[in-house]
């Protein structure tokens, strides 16, 4: 690979990238210089909330590059519009003063060819050069022939150093975006159509998260009007994990994109109280929903019954009376078109006047909407429906459920098991039964059988797409939360079911998607791993026969020596010193971010003696969350350092176990795994998350017997 300091095409290409930074600057300033137009106070402020959009958008990182490589075109057919041309593949569109495409944004389609062409299908391609860097600046390049003599006398095409060192880059702090190292299986992924829901089964160190976050930023590129009308959301397992992704997306210029978890997503009542997981269990069965659904339309009354007379209502000097045998006809009509109950009681009203308007003008009287609309308001008409199709508070029909044994007993006849409604009441769940719903301790599954019940009241809104990650966790009840923002959208779904740890972990992707309601979804699997070294994963894939049976295990392209080094120390007693030196050699000897994972009731001890031991770190899950930006009132100049400022955090953090999935730390030092098996029901699972979460270096420590599974031959 050239040098800097003494090949003429490298400061060529430097120069270039220069001046694009400076043309990106200029597209910055002439966004912040907008603010001058807004005629009034109202629209000068909706503009300055565009123009800090923009302006993010904008933003330049000066240690990531604006483009990574350049694809050169010949003069052939295959060619087409872009004959003789060569282009920049780079993060965004960057144009001059005049317009002219600077740097062309990866997601565009003459960027395709940088991620799929080969010598055998070269997509009109002569050349295409990879850029390395460092700091920001070109450090060299390598160029691959696709077509002509060049091509064949290069023979079948190796793996890029460049490309290598990106992928073996050490890090810290968060995720990084991906768009130089994309592989072809990938692409296909990232690039599918947006009315296709995409399941990608994902081996660690395949790239599946940042495939999912790099779809959702193509699909704003090629559907970005569709996309901002109805939304898109990216859905993570924990806030932890979404702090670790949430720079990905706006390091592309995607800032428009929300991110939560599925218990926020939820959120109608407060989380306190955790479940038995029993409990856990059968609330998170998609059968809970049938149960609602029998205790929510159980509500209605005959008229019959509850208004034997039927309703009289009075207009002037006449009345006019609908029996109860008609009421009941148009309740049953009312719930033959399958609505929502809701829905259904909002159109009781009008059919009961329109019943009083069919007698009015059978007797010669004039009536239009407006009658029709009176009628429906009338008293008679009012208490009619709050008798016979009551409204319902969702909160309150959960309460009412888990607090009568009858009531839960008639609504899961033939549904729930009598051991499986004992499990849902509150006095199998709390130590004592809440009197009513505002004292009641909720848990995270409750939340999500109350959206159910909301969900079955009225319809929830729905997204244009939405981004699921390490979906193997879920229950039925959450993915049917998950699939009802999505139900006129499409999803990507992303996850590994060997890293399922929950007692409702999803036994397949089939059963997913039927609980998303995506069951054409198409299904891929990556298996090929650039980011996890071979040693680490094959050395953790020796869980997987015992942990999860039928999966295939994955294989990495990536074989790196001295990436696994395990350590028995004889004395439990000394475990915690030995521990304070191995990190001492690693902050020492090794570059990048540090995870020390340890079982969650281990995580204090191993902190205070780091704290002790004078060494910086953080504990992941107890960082205050960070402040909102400040910039509503602020100068261009101050908005413009704001979004580009950036505190990094110390290398070393301490991970509890529970927490570890999705992450990726250059060294990782795992502190006791049978603590970690032990702490669990799915505990070898959680183990094998654990040891795949290192990108360079794995280093275990123990004093009590590794797991019988990693010391077998």
């Amino acid at each position: 690979m050239p040098e800097i300091s003494d090949d003429p095409i490298v400061a060529k290409e430097q120069s270039h990238l220069d001046e694009s930074r400076a043309a990106l600057k200029a597209m910055r300033e002439d966004a912040l210089t907008l603010r001058a137009q807004g005629g009034n106070a109202v629209s000068t402020e909706n503009l300055l909330a565009a123009l800090r959009t923009r302006a993010k958008a904008l933003m330049d990182d000066p240690s990531v590059p604006l483009f990574f490589g350049r694809l050169d075109y010949g003069d052939v057919a295959d060619a087409g519009e872009f004959r003789d041309e060569h282009y920049y593949i780079g993060r965004r569109h960057v144009h001059d003063a005049t317009g002219e495409p600077m740097v062309i944004d990866w997601r565009a389609p003459v960027s395709t060819a940088f991620y799929r062409a080969t010598p055998k299908a070269p997509m009109g391609l002569d050349r295409r050069r990879r850029f390395g860097f460092a700091h920001g600046a070109i450090t060299g390049y390598e160029d691959e022939p696709l077509a002509g003599p060049a091509a064949a006398a290069a023979g079948p095409a190796g793996t890029s150093r460049i490309l290598t060192e990106e992928i073996e880059r050490p890090r810290s702090g968060p995720m990084r975006d991906i768009v130089s190292t994309i592989q072809p299986e990938q692409d296909e992924i990232v690039r599918a159509d947006m009315s296709v829901s995409v399941c990608v089964q994902g081996a660690p160190g395949t790239g599946k998260t940042a495939v999912g976050l790099h779809r959702v930023a193509f699909l704003l590129y090629a559907h970005r009007d569709r996309l901002r009308r109805g939304g898109s959301l990216v859905i993570g397992p924990n806030k932890e994990f979404l702090k670790y992704i949430e720079q990905v997306l706006p390091a592309l210029g995607e800032i428009e994109v929300g991110q939560t978890t599925v218990d926020d997503l939820v959120a109608r009542v407060k989380v306190t109280a955790q479940d038995p997981p029993e409990s856990g269990v059968v609330k998170g069965d998609a059968r809970m929903a049938q149960v609602l659904h029998n205790a929510i339309w159980s509500r209605l009354r005959r008229a019959q019954d509850a208004l034997p007379d039927g309703i009289m209502v009075v207009r002037g000097s006449r009345r006019w009376r609908v029996p109860a045998s008609e009421i009941d006809e148009l309740i049953e009509a009312t719930k033959e078109r399958d609505v929502r109950y809701g829905a259904g009681r909002a159109m009781l009203a009008p059919r009961i006047a329109h019943a009083v308007l069919y007698r009015m003008e059978a007797a010669g009287e004039t009536t239009d909407d407006r009658t029709q609309n009176a009628v429906a308001r009338t008293s008679e008409v009012r208490k009619a429906v709050d008798l016979l199709w009551p409204a319902i508070d969702p909160v309150k029909v959960v309460f009412e459920l888990y607090s009568d044994p009858e009531l839960l007993a008639r609504a899961a006849e033939g549904v729930l098991s009598d051991a499986e409604q004992a499990a849902v009441l509150w006095t199998a769940t709390r130590p004592k039964a809440p009197r009513t719903p505002g004292t009641a301790k909720w848990s995270s599954a409750d939340a999500v059988v109350i959206d159910e019940a909301h969900d079955q009241l009225d319809r929830l809104p729905s997204l244009a797409h939405v981004v699921l990650d390490e979906a193997q966790d879920l229950s039925a009840m959450q993915y049917r939360a998950v699939g009802r923002r999505c139900s006129t959208g499409s999803v990507t779904v992303l996850g590994d079911i060997a890293q399922g740890t929950t007692p409702w972990a999803t036994p397949s992707w089939d059963e997913t998607l039927k609980h998303l309601g995506k069951t054409d979804a198409v299904v891929e699997e990556l298996t090929l791993g650039f980011r996890v070294p071979r040693q680490i994963i094959e050395f953790a894939a020796r869980l997987l026969p015992a942990a999860a049976p039928g999966l295939r295990p994955p294989t990495s392209v990536r074989q790196q020596g001295g990436s696994l080094e395990i350590d028995a120390v004889a004395d439990a007693a000394d475990l915690v010193a030995t521990l304070v030196t191995a990190v001492e050699l690693a902050l020492a000897a090794h570059e990048g971010s540090i995870g020390l994972i340890a079982a969650d009731a281990r995580i204090a001890e191993a902190a205070a003696a780091l704290a002790a031991a004078g060494f910086e770190h953080t504990v992941l899950g107890s960082e205050p969350a960070a402040p909102p930006l400040e910039g509503a009132t602020a100068t261009e100049a101050e908005l413009v350092e704001s979004l580009l400022a950036g505190t990094p955090g110390p290398r070393l953090v301490l991970v509890p176990a529970t927490l570890a999935k999705g992450l990726e730390y250059d060294q990782v030092l795992v502190l006791e795994p049978a603590e970690i098996v032990a702490a669990e029901p799915r505990g070898l699972r959680r183990l094998y998350v654990v040891l795949t979460r290192a990108v360079s270096r794995l280093h275990i420590l123990h004093s009590e017997p590794l797991p019988e599974q990693l010391t077998a031959v």
